[in-house]
């Protein structure tokens, strides 16, 4: 019996306006519990909310981005349910006419297995709401302590259609997603203090059947790691629940990423339990054509546009592209190296190479790169003009990304790590490495050509790595053949 998945992820992404988003209060990060909520806030008698302008900007900032339709008129609803860090007794948000309609977002996915591929994922919606407080449970030895700072934090809440099928695949929608919405400068991205957060919504069902299965939703996913771990589990679980004979239960669910399991957190509600009703004290949404044509006006360069380019002007394959756009900061690293640098490929090659694994190595980001773009275009250069191989280069990059040098030249010449490309010098070098190694000669001689590779490391041997490979391979061969 064979399965399939089917995904939907709902994303919270935290605007960054200054102020809330029906009130004057500040959403910095970090305050002393209960010190950014004002009366609107707290809910207290009479006060009403006044809509955020910024939050509605950024928001129509992200429908264009995706190629959705901006709604021109939306309604905000009330969402009543009871938790105690629910001033209000209900959240306001967005139910049947939401600000953003529809739209795409495509993603290079690389499976565990198989060659990476792209997928574009449908958007079903995306609309604003308020955040809700936050329980402390930690110190408060056996009591929960309540801080509403978060309290009406402006949310665009993102719906994908149910288009995933693999933990892979949802991994890569949410960091595409995730870049998109940093890239365009609404919404800082920083999971660790819950700016981006996603609800997994998985099912299974046997390998065509055109019914969906019953789903569960994982709840506040902050990291891509956690997502994928919570995914693959409830995967699991639901198929083994399936398979002995039970029923999956809709219900929402919390992933324990100490013991890497899922476990049941309450029934799930459907959209009749939380009463929605369009709240009387806002006023209907407008969004007018010009409005809309004047933040056009003001997009940056869309990941699509500038992987267009790329392949375009760069000559760059769709993959490197794609791979080189996963990032505002990253794309506009590739960018200052190809600049200087007269391969722009072999700039590709070299930031998904080195330097990406030097990142992944340190977790830390492209800004935060000990080897600026300058600095690698003066190592590609000497590569290309000759003055070291690739495998001193890749030892250059090593010393510039511990600091020990300002500049590549400065650690080719205090390493005396020129490549030796004088054909007088590498004819001497390869006669003596022939003269040494009679059993390898004559082993090639005969046929094998593994010898070849055996005489072409002694001379790199003898040379510390210094000798230009290829010179070396040419006059190795010519003097095998006997000139």
């Amino acid at each position: 019996m064979t399965w399939e998945v089917v995904i939907g992820l709902e994303t919270h992404a935290q605007l960054s306006t200054a102020s809330k988003i029906f009130s004057g209060s500040s959403t910095a990060f970090g305050a002393a519990p209960n010190t950014q909520a004002n009366a609107v806030d707290l809910a207290l008698p009479g006060t009403l909310p006044v809509l955020n302008k910024g939050a509605v900007e950024r928001a129509i900032r992200f429908g264009l981005a995706i190629g959705a339709t901006v709604a021109p008129q939306s309604i905000f609803a009330r969402k009543n349910y009871f938790y105690p860090d629910l001033p209000k007794g209900y959240q306001i948000s967005q139910y049947e006419i939401p600000v953003v309609q529809g739209g795409t977002l495509s993603c290079v996915v690389t499976p565990r297995a198989g060659e990476p591929y792209v997928k574009t994922v449908r958007l079903t919606r995306a609309h604003l709401e308020e955040d809700a407080g936050k329980s402390l449970h930690e110190d408060y030895h056996g009591m929960t302590g309540i801080d509403l700072n978060r309290a009406g934090t402006p949310l665009l809440e993102i719906v994908s259609e149910p288009d995933l099928r693999s933990s892979a695949e949802a991994v890569a929608y949410a960091r595409a997603l995730h870049s998109l919405v940093v890239w365009l400068g609404i919404c800082d991205g920083n999971m660790q203090e819950g700016s981006f957060r996603c609800d997994a919504n998985v099912s299974v069902r046997r390998s065509g059947d055109p019914r969906l299965g019953t789903r569960t939703e994982i709840k506040n996913l902050n990291s891509f790691r956690f997502l994928q771990q919570a995914i693959d589990f409830e995967v699991r679980r639901q198929i083994e629940l399936v398979e002995d004979g039970g029923t999956v239960v809709q219900e929402t669910r919390l992933y324990d990423p100490e013991r890497d399991q899922t476990r049941s957190m309450r029934s799930k509600e459907d959209a009749m339990d939380y009463r929605y009703f369009p709240d009387p004290d806002l006023l209907p949404l407008l969004i007018d054509r010009e409005w809309i044509e004047q933040i056009a006006r003001q997009m940056p360069e869309l990941p699509a546009a500038m992987r267009e380019r790329f392949v375009r002007d760069y000559g760059l394959p769709e993959y490197d592209a794609a791979v080189l756009t996963a990032s505002k900061g990253l794309a506009a690293y590739y960018e200052a190296v190809a600049g200087t640098v007269a391969e722009r490929k072999v700039a590709a090659n070299w930031i998904m190479g080195e330097v990406s694994a030097a990142l992944n190595s340190a977790q830390i980001d492209i800004g935060a790169s000990p080897v600026s773009a300058a600095q690698l275009a003066g190592l590609i250069n000497r590569v290309l003009d000759g003055t070291i191989n690739n495998k001193t280069a890749k030892e250059v990059f090593a010393a510039l990304w511990k600091a020990e040098g300002a500049s590549a030249d400065a650690i080719i010449e205090a390493r005396g790590l020129r490549q030796i490309s004088d054909a007088g010098a590498i004819e001497k070098l390869i006669d003596e490495v022939l003269a040494a190694n009679p059993g390898p000669v004559a082993e090639f001689r005969a046929g094998k050509e593994k010898a070849f590779n055996s005489l072409v490391g002694q001379a790199m041997k003898a040379t510390r790595g210094k000798a230009n490979p290829q010179q070396v391979n040419e006059v190795l061969r010519r003097r095998l053949a006997g000139g």
